[in-house]
């Protein structure tokens, strides 16, 4: 999950990098608006943690201009600011959610997963009880994966590492469990086996608006491309 961080108090700044991308995050940090909407527009994140209080351009008017330019991405508001009136400011400005100084790391994080998981595309269901996502189909009967009504040309262990990531499409497996089902039984195999199976079908799934995405000390998903 890449995240947009805006916070000017620096120490405060370091703390969320270092805690955020020790739980899997990868975390680009500001501190003032303007850089803040120049990084928002340029690196496309999956969630912006927006402070408030800002030198020059404040919180507020970041985010104004950020959703007049149709920037979309969900934004957690973090400030020291706890009045109803704040938060509501902040909330009609186009917040999608808030969080008030002092906070809990752990809640924060909860926080911003159940944000991006709101935002993540539904998958639409294909007939004969599949779901199809982007120029994928997969036949949950059949267990088949179609590209552009073809077959994909898969290995079995890649097959079954789809398999496995599409019963769960925008939630984290971890790597024991997809390593149990890709490589059942098999006690001989090395453990990173699994990050080959998955580097595979990454380039397989290359522009077909689904992503296999590596989640650092967690497992991998599968989602809808940005």
């Amino acid at each position: 999950m890449r995240l947009l961080v805006v916070e000017d108090d620096a120490a405060l700044q370091a703390t969320l990098l270092r805690t955020l991308a020790r739980r899997g995050f990868s975390v680009t940090a500001v501190g003032d608006g303007a850089a803040a909407l120049r990084r928002w527009t340029g690196s496309a994140p999956d969630a912006v943690v927006l402070d408030l209080s800002l030198p020059g351009m404040d919180g507020l008017q970041v985010l104004s201009q950020a959703r007049a330019q149709g920037l979309r991405t969900p934004v957690l508001v973090l400030t020291a600011r706890g009045t109803v009136g704040d938060r509501v400011l902040g909330l009609n400005a186009g917040a999608d959610d808030y969080l008030a100084k002092p906070f809990d790391l752990d809640e924060l994080e909860a926080r911003l997963r159940a944000l991006v998981r709101r935002s993540t595309p539904e998958p639409d269901v294909a007939p004969a009880g599949g779901m199809q996502i982007g120029r994928i189909r997969y036949g949950r009967d059949g267990g088949a994966i179609y590209r552009d009504g073809v077959p994909m040309d898969l290995t079995p262990r890649e097959l079954a590492l789809m398999h496995a990531l599409l019963a769960r499409p925008g939630q984290a497996v971890a790597k024991e469990r997809l390593f149990e089902q890709v490589f059942p039984g098999e006690t001989e195999v090395r453990y990173e086996a699994i990050e080959v199976v998955a580097y595979r079908l990454r380039r397989k799934l290359a522009d077909t608006g689904l992503e296999l995405v590596t989640l650092r000390g967690l497992g991998y998903l599968m989602r809808a491309s940005p």
